[in-house]
């Protein structure tokens, strides 16, 4: 009997440069990210902000997965990886189909990290909610964060393209340095505070997560232990102490603390990685042999790189975002009304997270409209809603 086409060594569904195990891979990690999304981010998210609000979050996670995925495929891939356009974008166009998938892509050297101005566009929560924000299950969060933490392995253990000792450093060090984060950010919980903090370990490990990504495969582990005692403290600072203090961080309502997990974490991770880059590891899958700055050689060179990279990046976002805010709101609003602001899920969707008498926060139909939408029209009820309140209501 004749073997599979799958099993040659060379066929039209296996080309000369494809490793079997290095795709097995790439597909394994793929997976592994999307967990961090999928059900990571939709838990974690759902968990840590008020019940209100619990439903919004989920869905707001749950969608975007969704409609990122299609714009990758269709536009964004291509344009990060095809034909160049611009020195610093490509051409976008789909990425679907075999046509485009028997051909290898190129990947550029590069580090990546986001910030943007979404909070400052939007504007603040309610002055009830900035005030007194509890997560709404704290066991649940713990969960998301669980995923998340793990699905992280592969999200830097995929970045060589291959199953290979660069990846295998990178998992090592993702998973060293968050753990070394969590427990920094935990013991000055326990030290300014007097009592250690679930939400801050998970902070502590995001952190971790966040400030290793750009270096995971380039750096020792001693270095990602390094990299780890900075990233539990330092964006802990950012968040504990000069938020606090800062009249224009005051102004820019951050929910989650999103500035100091991802962009004071992001800014480390970058720069640590311009000093701590080991150049052997760098000569593993870099194009061009570089090193860090503590090196020495050009070393500090790449330092500058990684600064101005950085700061290109920063402002890149804050403008683009910006810009792309401003459209919207054309035509649909960015904020929700107060009154509805006041009722959180119910209003929004018509549905709430748990299956439970209220809290006082219930969505008044006779004060705001048994069917007003965000856009003052009139929609159906949902068709969901009975079932649970039903439920609640026989109980």
């Amino acid at each position: 009997m004749n073997a599979s086409a799958a099993y040659e060594q060379v066929s039209p569904v296996v080309p000369s440069w494809l490793n079997k195990g290095d795709n097995a891979w790439q597909m394994t990690a793929s997976t592994l990210v999307a967990l961090q999304s999928m059900p990571g981010l939709v838990i974690l998210y759902a968990s840590i902000v008020k019940k209100k609000w619990a439903v919004n979050s989920a869905f707001m996670a749950l969608y975007a997965f969704a409609a990122v995925l299609i714009c990758w495929v269709l536009l964004g891939y291509r344009m990060a990886f095809g034909d160049e356009l611009l020195p610093f974008w490509g051409k976008g166009a789909p990425a679907l189909g075999q046509k485009y998938l028997i051909s290898r892509a190129r990947v550029p050297e590069s580090t990546h990290r986001r910030e943007d101005g979404t909070s400052e566009t939007v504007g603040p929560r309610l002055k009830s909610d900035r005030e007194r924000f509890p997560p709404n299950n704290v066991l649940l969060m713990l969960a998301g964060a669980g995923l998340l933490w793990m699905g992280w392995s592969g999200f830097n253990g995929g970045a060589p393209y291959a199953a290979n000792i660069d990846a295998s450093i990178a998992v090592l060090n993702t998973n060293v340095c968050a753990a070394t984060s969590l427990l920094v950010w935990t013991s000055l919980d326990v030290v300014y505070f007097g009592k250690p903090s679930v939400i801050g370990a998970v902070q502590g490990m995001m952190t971790g997560l966040v400030c290793i990504t750009p270096g995971a495969g380039l750096v020792q582990s001693w270095a990602a232990i390094v990299m780890g005692i900075l990233s539990g403290s330092i964006p802990w600072v950012s968040m504990m102490i000069l938020h606090k203090k800062s009249a224009l961080l005051q102004k820019v309502d951050d929910t989650l603390g999103v500035f100091h997990t991802h962009a004071v974490a992001g800014l480390l991770g970058g720069l640590l990685t311009g000093l701590l880059a080991e150049p052997e590891l760098c000569g593993l899958i870099l194009p061009v042999r570089t090193r860090g700055a503590f090196y020495g050689g050009s070393g500090g060179v790449q330092f500058l790189k990684q600064a101005v990279a950085a700061i290109f990046v920063i402002a890149w976002n804050v403008v683009s975002t910006t810009l792309i805010l401003l459209f919207i709101r054309l035509f649909i609003p960015l904020r929700m009304p107060e009154e509805q602001l006041v009722i959180g899920d119910d209003a929004v969707h018509g549905e709430e997270a748990y299956a439970l008498w209220g809290d006082g926060e219930k969505y008044d139909a006779t004060k705001h409209g048994r069917n007003a939408s965000l856009f003052g029209e009139e929609t159906a009820e949902s068709p969901y809603v009975n079932g649970a309140r039903g439920v609640t209501i026989n109980l």
